[in-house]
C-alpha cells in the first residue's frame, strides 16, 4: 500500500502538470490559428476593398452612360429616324449591361437589382416615348419625348440608383 502511495506522489504532481500543459498548449494553438486566420482576412480584404470600390465606381460610371441624355447625346445621329433612335439606344443600353455584368460580384445583391431595374425603367421609357411617335419621325422628335419623360416626375430615372449606390459605398468605406 505503501508502495501505490509513493507511485501515486510522484505520477499525480506530473498529471497535473500534463493536463495544465495540454489545456494551455491547445489554447495557445487555438490562438494562433484564430491570429492566422484574422491576418488573412486583413490580407484578403486589402485585395477585394479596392475591387470592390472599383465595381461601384463602374456602375455609377454605366448608371451615367445610359442616362437618357447622356444616351441620347452619345448615340443620336442626324441621318436616323425614330426607330433606328429606338433600337441603337437599346443595343447600346444592353451593350453597357453586358460589360458590366461582372460588377455584380462586388457590389450588393439590392444595389444590383436596383442597377437592373434602372436599365429596364429606361428601356421601357425608350419603348413607351417611342410608341408615341411614328417610326419614320425624324430623331430628334423621339429624343425629346424620351428627355420630356424623363424629367416629367421632376426625377429623373437613374438618379435614385445613383443616390442608392452613394449611399451604400459611404456605409461600406
Amino acid at each position: 500500500m505503501n508502495e501505490l502511495l509513493d507511485i501515486l506522489k510522484y505520477i499525480l504532481p506530473s498529471l497535473v502538470v500534463f493536463v495544465a500543459v495540454y489545456f494551455v498548449l491547445i489554447s495557445f494553438l487555438e490562438n494562433d490559428s484564430k491570429k492566422r486566420i484574422m491576418e488573412i482576412k486583413l490580407a484578403n480584404q486589402k485585395t477585394i476593398t479596392p475591387i470592390r470600390l472599383q465595381a461601384y465606381e463602374r456602375i455609377v460610371l454605366f448608371l451615367e452612360r445610359i442616362s437618357p441624355n447622356n444616351l441620347i447625346l452619345r448615340v443620336s445621329r442626324k441621318e436616323y429616324n425614330a426607330f433606328q433612335l429606338q433600337s441603337s439606344l437599346i443595343k447600346t443600353i444592353r451593350g453597357e449591361f453586358e460589360h458590366n455584368l461582372s460588377q455584380q460580384l462586388y457590389i450588393s445583391t439590392p444595389a444590383w437589382e436596383i442597377v437592373k431595374k434602372t436599365k429596364e425603367d429606361i428601356i421601357k421609357l425608350i419603348n413607351t416615348a417611342a410608341a408615341s411617335v411614328n417610326d419614320d419621325a425624324n430623331a430628334n422628335e423621339l429624343a425629346k419625348k424620351i428627355i420630356e419623360m424623363n424629367f416629367k416626375n421632376n426625377k429623373a430615372i437613374v438618379a435614385p440608383a445613383l443616390e442608392f449606390i452613394k449611399k451604400e459605398v459611404s456605409h461600406i468605406f
